[in-house]
């Protein structure tokens, strides 16, 4: 406890400090997921002056890779949940651990603190030691409860008494922090739960403009059909979120990586699918999940993005990531070309479809490296998020 009020204590100006360090540079130019693949590979480096950002809900930092491509410096960031603690049930006891080092790996080096406390805690100690009024505040806060596949099991998608406090606490830091900026990312159904309404109040009784929306992260190029609710608020002057981008299918995302991809073989339920598929359509490239439940495998023609990227919190559920026992797999979907090859998707694979630059770090085990690519925002969406912001607020 006394390292992470050290952490806590931190201010400003000993965040200014560390930041006169690094050298002066203009950061990297907008990400092109499908056309750009090399300029997101070099680690941007901010300017002393770069607007400044606090994050809760962090996990492995999917938002803060996007505000470094914006040109935005994470400054500090919250990341602890102890009632859900294993990312990973093959290391329950040091997912939180794994988070923060990963964290740290990644984003240390611009002067950012992962601090691992709930933000519950984080609220009651008045958030000792944040700047006060940065440029930019978010929250992606823990959405199982509200979720559409949560929902989808009787008795399921109640909210519980830390999904409100961990609403009550962002509220909070709206009124404390005073962010000249607040985003905030969900899931769609988050929008009719008690806890959006806390966060709504608190804006709109702080004098917050407020625009939020359903969004579908195909429309901004990413290669995967994900659908989220994005806010995005501010004071004194009207931001509205992105608008859409150039569409990207799976396919010309990453053809570029698929020869150094390793070599698989389809499941049984996988050759069904495939073999359904080739009895009325022409050969195309496939992807194909390979996890799953008792139905037919998945599969997204080459032309289409992919689906939404999953890595769910609960227990024995059937994801990209663990199959429906829970388990973690190793191999997590399969692409078939017509020529017969098939390929495993790798990390860096899935990365890309999340909209990961090629920079960010991921841990080596593939369960818990799937995992954050499964939790985080799509960062190539956060950049153009925080582009759109920049252009505006500053």
């Amino acid at each position: 406890m006394i390292r992470l009020m050290q952490q806590l204590l931190a201010t400003r100006e000993d965040i200014i400090a560390f930041i006169k360090k690094a050298k002066t540079k203009k950061p990297s130019p907008k990400l092109d997921v499908c056309k750009n693949f090399d300029n997101t590979y070099k680690k941007p480096t901010l300017p002393d002056d770069a607007p400044i950002a606090v994050v809760l809900f962090a996990g492995g930092g999917g938002i803060e890779a996007g505000m470094v491509q914006a040109g935005i410096r994470p400054v500090i960031a919250v990341e602890f949940d102890p009632t859900k603690p294993d990312l990973s049930r093959a290391m329950p006891a040091v997912t939180s651990r794994t988070n923060a080092k990963t964290h740290h790996h990644n984003f240390s080096e611009y002067g950012c603190r992962i601090i691992q406390l709930t933000v519950q805690e984080v609220a009651r100690l008045g958030f000792l030691g944040f700047p006060r009024r940065p440029d930019y505040l978010h929250t992606s806060s823990v959405c199982a409860n509200v979720s559409l596949a949560h929902t989808a099991k009787a008795g399921k998608g109640i909210e519980t008494a830390d999904d409100l406090t961990a609403a009550i606490a962002v509220a909070q830091a709206i009124r404390q922090l005073q962010p000249r900026v607040f985003t905030l990312e969900n899931v769609p159904r988050y929008q009719n739960s008690q806890s959006f309404s806390i966060i709504l109040s608190a804006l709109e009784q702080e004098g917050y403009s407020v625009n939020y929306s359903v969004v579908n992260m195909a429309d901004f190029g990413l290669p995967q059909a994900r659908r989220r609710l994005v806010l995005i608020a501010n004071k004194g002057f009207h931001v509205a979120l992105p608008s859409g981008a150039t569409p990207c299918s799976w396919y010309e995302a990453i053809t570029h990586l698929i020869p150094t991809m390793p070599n698989s073989h389809l499941l049984p339920k996988q050759q069904q699918a495939l073999e359904k598929f080739l009895a009325g359509n022409a050969p195309t490239p496939l992807l194909i999940e390979r996890v799953g439940g008792h139905t037919q495998s998945k599969y997204k023609l080459g032309h289409l993005p992919w689906n939404t990227i999953l890595q769910c919190l609960r227990r024995a559920a059937p994801t990209h990531f663990t199959d429906h026992k829970g388990c973690n797999c190793s191999k997590f979907a399969d692409i078939w070309l017509p020529d017969g090859t098939v390929k495993s998707l790798s990390i860096k694979g899935a990365a890309i479809l999340q909209g990961f630059p090629g920079w960010y770090e991921f841990p080596n085990e593939t369960a818990t490296a799937g995992s954050i690519i499964g939790y985080s925002v799509p960062p190539s969406f956060a950049t153009q998020l925080f582009m759109s912001a920049q252009s505006i607020a500053m």
